[in-house]
């Protein structure tokens, strides 16, 4: 679960921004090493977790590891494991702590350079990305909801959704992408039918995009049974959300007035509560040149998880870490290192490629784990028995018509002769 919670506010304009001490720096004396990946060890399923958030329900079973494609999605370089670079590229900066990562090009597609790029880790918060890709379509952004006791009740970090409170659309997906509010994603997976059939629809989304790595477990981020994503996958999902024109809005917002909600009337003494401002909880908007916006994570078990683009002359760029950490950088500070490197790459640099943002699944990648078949149905009638059955009796009755041809035919040449 979320390491810290509570009302999400965030900096006014040009103001510094403390962030939550669950992500400040640790003060330990062990020596930073950038995480090796060359063996592959989160191929199949992220790290094991060091809690019990996804231990399965009383009765339920944890979900098998997702099929690993072949050949994989993006080409065949994006299967290694280890850094996988371009032709011609620089030494990488220092300091890149993310045991996965990625870099590419928004708008072609193309793969720059990457670090475990299919390998399998939690994605924490940066999934809202796929609720948003999901809900944003489904949702009049103008529908007012009332805030619920269960919304401000929500695990994790919360924007401050209060009961009786009332709300746009519009303003929960504020909430949602702007401070990661996990009451706004309870509010948004609500309309959408509740937790599992969010879930449901953003997995059904994963699998259309071929982003065939990432499952959810909860609509916020929350670390559950089967939980996962990869670098490749969540720069894929960012690419396919940033054509939704709300979510582009928003992502590069960097603050909104958020309403309040009444007092409790159980509560002796209670009084309303008024509205207050919140900021975008993504420091690369503010102190990167260029930068477009994106979205921030942190779960005990994923760790720090980022994934965010930024433009330079005319070329917009994605970035995404996932199981960082925030020494010797913080993430934006990682991703700021990584786009600076990508941006000074020779021209025609590539690794791989991205699918299409909006194409569906490829029917040309096999599962390495497919599904059994089907039994084969009985023949009948009306299937390929029945053809063959027709063709048998067709060609007994062209024989037998064929040689009574061949018998009139004689018996007409001896009567001439």
């Amino acid at each position: 679960m979320t390491l810290f919670s509570g009302v999400a506010c965030g900096p006014l304009p040009g103001t510094a921004w403390a962030e939550p001490s669950a992500t400040s720096p640790s003060t330990t004396t062990t020596p930073f090493t950038t995480p090796n990946t060359d063996t592959c060890p989160n191929k199949t399923t992220p790290p094991s977790p060091i809690d019990s958030s996804e231990v399965p329900e009383p009765g339920q079973k944890a979900p098998a590891a997702l099929p690993i494609p072949d050949p994989p999605i993006g080409g065949k370089r994006l299967g290694g494991c280890g850094v996988i670079l371009p032709a011609g590229a620089g030494p990488l900066p220092e300091g890149i702590s993310a045991t996965a990562w990625e870099v590419a090009d928004l708008d072609s597609g193309t793969v720059l350079a990457a670090k475990d790029p299919h390998g399998r880790y939690r994605p924490a918060s940066t999934i809202k990305v796929l609720l948003a890709a999901v809900a944003i379509p489904a949702l009049a952004l103008d529908t007012v909801v009332t805030g619920t006791q269960d919304d401000a009740n929500a695990d994790g970090t919360r924007v401050g959704i209060g009961p009786g409170g009332t709300y746009t659309n519009k303003q929960l997906f504020q909430a949602l992408i702007m401070a990661s509010g996990n009451d706004a994603a309870h509010a948004i997976s609500t309309q959408l039918g509740g937790d599992d059939a969010t879930v449901a629809k953003m997995n059904a989304m994963a699998k259309q995009l071929q982003a065939f790595d990432t499952r959810a477990a909860s609509p916020s981020g929350l670390d559950g049974p089967g939980m996962s994503t990869s670098a490749f996958d969540l720069a894929m999902l960012f690419r396919h959300s940033m054509t939704l024109p709300l979510f582009a809005e928003l992502i590069h917002t960097e603050q909104v007035d958020f309403p309040g909600f009444p007092a409790d009337p159980k509560i002796p003494g209670d009084k309303d509560h008024p509205g207050f401002p919140i900021a975008n909880d993504n420091h690369l908007l503010y102190e990167y040149d260029g930068a477009i916006g994106g979205k921030t994570g942190y779960t005990d078990d994923a760790r720090q998880t980022f994934v965010a683009a930024a433009e330079r002359n005319g070329r917009r760029y994605v970035v995404t870490l996932l199981k960082a950490d925030v020494r010797p950088f913080r993430p934006w500070e990682q991703a700021a290192k990584l786009l600076d490197w990508a941006y000074a790459l020779p021209a025609g640099a590539s690794v791989g490629t991205m699918p299409d943002a909006t194409a569906g699944s490829n029917p040309s990648v096999a599962l390495a784990s497919p599904p059994a078949p089907p039994e084969a149905a009985p023949e009948s009638d009306s299937g390929s028995g029945g053809n063959h059955e027709n063709l048998r009796i067709t060609l007994i009755v062209g024989g037998v018509i064929l040689v009574l041809v061949l018998l009139l035919a004689a018996r007409r040449l001896s009567r001439r002769r």
